[in-house]
């Protein structure tokens, strides 16, 4: 069945309305016809089974059948993802999205030099923020991530922002399984995490100074294995390995 998205003051009323991109991806995309019907999702736990009616120029009229509400995860995954030169920052949020993080913080780190200003900058924020979007219709979550504006790992930090387990990737010598703190989490309080931050570095990772930084703030250096990964795997596996910890139990 297909998939859209309207935002919460968009879904109050029995009947929606498609327009825009949404509109024309239903149109002339999927040919969608009178009484068919769609899924409609508002980002913030709702999910809507509508019925298409009857075709209009440049919107799409929806009648809502039957609402329903999921239940946000138990817990909250916060990515604070250094941004990759390129376009690969795409893939990172798409990818997060999937696996369930309720949060992206994109990050400018001092290896990879990003331009962000002025209006090319809300541009692309803008478009990271729809293909969040896509990645919910396309996985049928409920839930759509917040995906911040870009700023440095200091001016994070400055924030005070406290995680119940805050955990950063490194290539040093240094990282521990991240099984080990969620174990020693549970033996602690008898419950996993409700609240995980994992920091993923830029090419070459974050420079001294940058991972001194933010070890000193309280996040727990991780290994992620004996090969080294470029940024968006590290973050696929990151998320893969928190998802995995965060549905066992270890009672």
């Amino acid at each position: 069945m297909h998939r859209f998205y309207l935002s919460p003051p968009q879904c109050l009323n029995p009947q929606l309305v498609l327009t825009g991109r949404e509109a024309h991806h239903a149109r002339h995309v999927l040919r969608l016809r009178q009484g068919e019907r769609v899924i409609v999702l508002d980002g913030a736990g709702s999910e809507l089974l509508c019925e298409a009616g009857e075709p209009a120029p440049g919107i799409v009229r929806l009648s809502v059948m039957q609402k329903s509400f999921s239940q946000p995860l138990p817990y909250r995954i916060t990515l604070l993802q250094a941004i990759p030169r390129g376009k690969i920052i795409e893939s990172i949020i798409q990818k997060a999205t999937e696996l369930g993080a309720v949060r992206i913080v994109p990050l400018l780190s001092e290896r990879v030099a990003t331009q962000l200003d002025g209006k090319s900058a809300a541009a692309k924020i803008e478009k990271w923020r729809l293909i969040a979007v896509e990645a919910i219709k396309q996985c049928g979550s409920a839930w759509l991530p917040q995906v911040e504006t870009p700023l440095t790992s200091k001016e994070f930090l400055s924030r005070g922002e406290q995680f119940e387990l805050p955990l950063i990737g490194s290539l040093q010598n240094d990282g521990h399984h991240p099984r080990e703190y969620f174990q020693t989490f549970y033996a602690e309080r008898r419950r996993l995490p409700q609240s995980v931050c994992v920091w993923v570095g830029p090419e070459g990772d974050f420079t001294p100074a940058e991972m001194g930084a933010i070890k000193s703030a309280g996040a727990l250096p991780i290994t992620l294995g004996r090969l080294v990964l470029r940024s968006e795997t590290a973050a696929v596996y990151c998320l893969s390995v928190l998802n995995y910890e965060l549905q066992s139990e270890y009672a």
